[in-house]
C-alpha cells in the first residue's frame, strides 16, 4: 500500500472520531424517538445515548434539568450568580451521581486572537472546577479543556450569539467518577 491510501484513510479515520457527539450542545434534544413510541422505559427510545431525561441519574437529565453550561460577560472569568446557581445543582446532582467523571470545557467567543480566547477559556474553565470542588466535588473526577473560540455554538457577528459563544460546559462520562 503506498503512502496515499494510508494518509486518505488516517484522514478519514481522524475525521470520523472528531464527529463523536454531534448534539451534545442540544441542536436535536433528548430522545427524538419520544414518549409514546415503542420500547421500553415507558416509550422512551435512547436514540443519542444521554438516557432518559426523566431518569435522575441519567446525563440526559443532568444536561436538561440541571443545566450543562453556565455563560459569561465579555472578557470575564468570573462566575455570575445565575453561574453560581447552576453550578450548585451541578454539584449537588454530581455529588449524588458519584459514578460520572467531569470535563470542564472552557469557550469564548469568535473576538480576539486565537491565544488570548484559550487562555480565557482555560480561565472559565478553571473557575467552574474551583466552583464545584469548593461545593464537595471530588478534583480527581474533573479536568479542563479549553477550545478558546474553536467549538461555537453559533457563527455570528451580533451580541446575541456571542453571548451564546462565552460559556463553561460541564460534560459527563460514564463509569470514571472516583
Amino acid at each position: 500500500m503506498t503512502l496515499l491510501p494510508k494518509a486518505m484513510l488516517l484522514v478519514a479515520a481522524l475525521g470520523l472520531a472528531a464527529c463523536n457527539n454531534p448534539d451534545r450542545f442540544g441542536a436535536g434534544g433528548a430522545g427524538t424517538g419520544g414518549a409514546g413510541g415503542a420500547g421500553t422505559n415507558g416509550g422512551f427510545i435512547d436514540t443519542n445515548g444521554l438516557g432518559d431525561p426523566n431518569n435522575p441519574a441519567s446525563i440526559a437529565y443532568f444536561n436538561q434539568r440541571v443545566g450543562d453550561r453556565v455563560l459569561f460577560a465579555v472578557d470575564q472569568h468570573t462566575l455570575s450568580p445565575e453561574g453560581r446557581s447552576i453550578l450548585s445543582g451541578q454539584a449537588q446532582w454530581l455529588n449524588t451521581n458519584s459514578s460520572y467523571a467531569v470535563i470542564i470545557e472552557g469557550h469564548a467567543d469568535e473576538q480576539g486572537t486565537r491565544e488570548y480566547n484559550l487562555s480565557l477559556g482555560a480561565r472559565r474553565a478553571a473557575a467552574v472546577q474551583d466552583y464545584l470542588i469548593s461545593q464537595g466535588v471530588s478534583a480527581s473526577r474533573m479536568r479542563t479543556i479549553s477550545y478558546g473560540k474553536e467549538r461555537p455554538i453559533e457563527v455570528c457577528s451580533t451580541e446575541d450569539c456571542y453571548m451564546k459563544n462565552r460559556r463553561a460546559v460541564t460534560v459527563l462520562s460514564v463509569g470514571s467518577g472516583a
